[in-house]
């Protein structure tokens, strides 16, 4: 996913997002706008569709609701007018238990637990940018998802309220899900299917080769 931005002189808004072209996506952090575009990979969905999978069936029948992007996550300062909000994201997972937070439209104010899922055009963004944004906020639980290495890092509110790294798991582990208590990810459900495409592409060169 590209960080193109539209103009870095102008502050945003979620009012102005709200009239841009429904074939775009984009995220606003404190007044500038990012492109989201080209779509996500192959191993992008098949993990974001996996943790979600997961994540959906412990939540049947509970308060807790989990929604996969495109989902608009509006993040306004206290007293602000929601179009007003210079900041609005779109986070791979998001987890709310407070449902007076989701909206027609979206979730307005932080959720309970992000899930962002790298990439090489997003990594920088990810994790600093949206992090210190996720800290600032009050989000409880913030994961990150290497596709290429298969770890997770996982960050909890401490008790003086600041996300801390509890650790980092890999492709063999089942990490706790802090806020969802009794839920284990299995994460090598998670990563089964990453790499495949290129396997399969491998695959196809070395069988077709050239003409004799």
């Amino acid at each position: 996913m590209a960080l193109a931005m539209r103009k870095e002189e102008y502050e945003y808004t979620y009012g102005d997002y709200l009239h841009w072209p429904d074939g775009e996506h984009w995220e606003i952090i404190d007044g500038v706008a990012y492109n989201m575009s080209p779509a996500p990979t192959v191993d992008h969905q098949e993990i974001s569709g996996e943790l979600h999978r997961q994540l959906a069936t412990f939540l049947l029948r509970k308060s807790c609701r989990v929604f996969a992007a495109p989902f608009d996550v509006v993040l306004p300062n206290a007293g602000e007018r929601e179009e007003d909000t210079k900041t609005v994201v779109q986070p791979d997972i998001v987890v709310i238990c407070d449902r007076k937070k989701i909206t027609r439209r979206g979730c307005t104010g932080a959720p309970d637990m992000v899930v962002e899922i790298l990439s090489p055009a997003t990594a920088t963004r990810d994790l600093k940018v949206k992090k210190a944004l996720y800290d600032r906020v009050g989000v409880r639980e913030f994961w990150i998802v290497h596709p290429d290495e298969k770890w997770v890092q996982i960050y909890i509110r401490n008790t003086e309220g600041k996300l801390t790294l509890v650790d980092t798991f890999g492709g063999e582990d089942t990490p706790e899900v802090s806020i969802l208590p009794g839920l284990r990810i299995d994460m090598q459900l998670v990563f089964a299917n990453v790499g495949e495409e290129e396997v399969v592409l491998a695959k196809k060169v070395t069988v077709h080769g050239p003409p004799a």
